[in-house]
């Protein structure tokens, strides 16, 4: 079977695109540049250069292909231009959208988030769970507008499904100094994690075996206008890293830190920027989002799709031992 994969040099994209070749299907990829052809060595990986806002080199990419997979997105907490998130997130997805309605293609998996879904108070949050608050991320405000848009093309005709990865670990990319993976390394090397206090907030820790799989079994058995989380173990901070202490055997110290520190670091981070051009690892409003519980349940994707969750111990030492190497 011919399956095209947006972002795949990304950390999510590049692990799916590696198991669907390595299932005997005939992956299309699209890359920005020669140097991304390193991520994808696979005898059943076609590459194409291109970018999702390039609608004619989805069109070549795409030829042929009966299922798309888009997991292409801007990541992050910031950007200098945040417009940026909407023009890759919105307008690359729409431009993608296209380019399958016209090609015909029989079923679409798009890869959204759970922070479309937000905090919660006290219980996991569902996929029907209204939105606490508003959005503090123009990643997370950009993906909801995009998941609007693949419901409405869903009306069309075209057989489209949306899955939600909760916070992603597991052997991988390392894309930034906040990813789940960037933090988990540095607790190891440099022996110290900040955490908000107390420490006790809870963050569901998926593991990225069970999120590609969850994408596989969402384009086998997902309906038709259906989201699904995939989620994991929904952990405290504390007791997150406590484990990895456990079963790294690292000492590092777990240094809780208060609002308004965070949100003094978050203005020294953008001076910083100011003077030295270095990206910030967050911002004053994004530094507010992690003081919430962000837990969510899969029993939908457990229940229709199949889907399984790793257990922490042992996902995080396949993680630690790739993180060692």
């Amino acid at each position: 079977m011919k399956v095209f994969v947006t972002g795949a040099t990304g950390y999510i994209g590049n692990h799916l695109a590696h198991t669907l070749a390595s299932m005997g299907n005939e992956v299309h990829a699209i890359i920005r540049s020669d140097k991304a052809k390193e991520l994808l060595q696979h005898p059943n990986i076609m590459l194409f250069k291109g970018d999702i806002l390039e609608k004619e080199s989805l069109l070549l990419a795409i030829a042929g292909c009966s299922q798309v997979y888009h997991t292409a997105a801007k990541v992050g907490v910031w950007a200098k231009d945040p417009s940026l998130f909407y023009k890759v997130n919105v307008e690359g997805t729409k431009n993608v959208l296209d380019a399958a309605l016209q090609n015909g293609v029989e079923k679409f998996v798009f890869t959204s988030t759970c922070g479309v879904i937000g905090s919660s108070l006290y219980e996991p949050m569902n996929e029907q769970d209204p939105l606490n608050t508003s959005f503090a991320l123009e990643y997370d405000l950009s993906k909801k507008i995009a998941e609007e848009m693949v419901f409405q093309y869903g009306g069309k005709g075209m057989n489209t499904i949306i899955v939600c990865p909760s916070k992603v670990y597991g052997p991988g990319n390392i894309s930034h100094s906040l990813t789940a993976n960037a933090v988990i390394n540095m607790f190891l090397k440099k022996r110290v994690a900040f955490i908000p206090w107390p420490g006790t907030y809870k963050v569901c820790f998926a593991f990225i075996d069970d999120i590609v799989k969850g994408h596989i079994l969402a384009m086998e058995k997902g309906k038709t206008g259906n989201k699904y989380i995939l989620g994991g173990i929904n952990i405290s901070y504390r007791q997150f890293f406590d484990s990895i202490r456990a079963i790294s055997h690292c000492r590092g110290r777990i240094i809780q830190l208060s609002k308004a520190t965070i949100r003094r670091w978050a203005v020294l981070e953008l001076m910083s920027y100011k003077i030295t051009g270095i990206q910030p690892h967050f911002t004053f409003k994004s530094s507010a989002y992690i003081f919430n519980n962000f837990i969510f349940s899969s029993e939908k994707a457990t229940t229709e799709l199949g889907y399984k969750i790793t257990p922490l111990d042992e996902g995080l030492k396949k993680t630690i031992r790739f993180l060692k190497g």
